[in-house]
């Protein structure tokens, strides 16, 4: 009984195992690829990478750096924001150079003050009190002469009425009264001419000078707002309020890097592709004339014709993919502008990598 129980229960563990063995030996059936793989659609297409970017004319996306540091004190928009030309975008901390400005202003003021006071002498009240004192001279010396006068015929009519320490005195008296009239006449002549030529000239050079250097003050402190250069699309802001800036940009805690602190684009309707063409396939180019390519989104089965729009005609390090500055590269492209209509192909945003099919010979 024993031994059948035992021959059981062995033909039992058998037949699990063989139908264990016979579920792990099967192959599970592949999945269905999320998405096709770029395939080249061309007979000798050229594989390339490509960055999507704004159309600019003369370059790739607006990189704004402020031209002063100091702190942020507002930010005045948000990313994807659409803004026109000379909007406020954010302001650093202006307080030590509008002061500065202020104080700039005030001393324009008030040499331009001063030299209003030149240019208006003489003043009314100083004429007069010049013309007083030329009256009070004359009177002065008018009583000189008289007593003198006295001195002189008392002691023609007897010589021991007047002494002679006497007489003396009263003709350095009238002598001192006609000198001090002269002097005072030449001051009533100088104030009545008015400020001395070389004085308002000297003045206006002043005036000039500081007028000019608050309006480089004030143009200085203009550079603490930063205002949108163009119409576009706000794309990224890299510094928050309180946060410190400077002329070579904003740090970034992530990279460790500088960044700008704004990059705009123009809108979503016009974007372009920049492709880079690998150095040693340039001369597999097909002419510009019949240039084509046809790019590809990754992650989907998107695919969209390009545009030949212009080259580049400089081949530099391949290092704009990765923005790896420090590194050794060896590898050198030639950028490749095309364009397309951004309706045809959604969800693209500039900045995001892309496969390129380039046409060849």
């Amino acid at each position: 009984m024993r031994s059948k129980v035992i021959f059981i229960v062995s033909g039992i563990g058998l037949i699990f195992a063989l139908i264990s063995a016979f579920i792990a030996g099967q192959q599970p059936k592949a999945l269905a690829p999320a998405f096709n793989p770029a395939a080249n659609p061309y007979a000798k297409g050229i594989y390339a990478n490509g960055i999507i970017e704004s159309v600019q004319a003369q370059g790739e996306n607006i990189n704004i750096y402020p031209e002063v540091a100091g702190p942020i004190t507002q930010v005045f928009v948000a990313e994807g924001a659409k803004v026109h030309q000379g909007d406020l975008l954010l302001t650093i901390d202006d307080s030590v150079q509008r002061a500065t400005a202020d104080q700039q202003l005030s001393q324009a003021e008030a040499a331009r003050a001063m030299l209003e006071e030149l240019k208006a002498e003489p003043r009314r009240e100083n004429l007069a009190v010049a013309e007083a004192q030329v009256d009070n001279a004359q009177a002065t010396l008018k009583n000189a002469q008289d007593q003198l006068a006295k001195q002189e015929q008392s002691y023609a009519i007897d010589a021991k009425s007047v002494s002679r320490d006497a007489l003396d005195n009263a003709r350095n008296a009238e002598r001192i009264a006609a000198t001090n009239l002269e002097v005072i006449r030449k001051q009533f002549s100088l104030t009545k001419a008015g400020a001395w030529v070389f004085d308002i000239r000297n003045q206006e050079k002043q005036y000039t000078a500081l007028t000019k250097a608050y309006a480089a003050s004030a143009a200085l402190l203009g550079k603490y707002s930063i205002r949108a250069p163009t119409d576009g699309v706000v794309r990224s802001i890299q510094a928050a309020v309180g946060s410190y800036v400077s002329a070579q940009g904003a740090y970034d805690s992530y990279t460790g890097g500088l960044n700008p602190l704004i990059v705009m684009s123009t809108p979503d309707d016009n974007l372009q592709v920049r492709v880079y063409v690998d150095e040693i396939l340039i001369n597999r180019l097909a002419d510009q004339a019949k240039l084509s390519a046809e790019m590809f989104i990754r992650g989907t089965d998107t695919h969209v014709p390009l545009i030949f729009t212009r080259i580049q005609p400089y081949v530099s390090p391949k290092i704009e993919l990765s923005d790896g500055r420090q590194e050794r590269v060896d590898l050198r492209v030639l950028p490749v502008i095309f364009h397309f209509a951004s309706t045809k192909a959604p969800h693209l945003y500039p900045g995001q990598l892309v496969d390129v099919y380039v046409s060849a010979k």
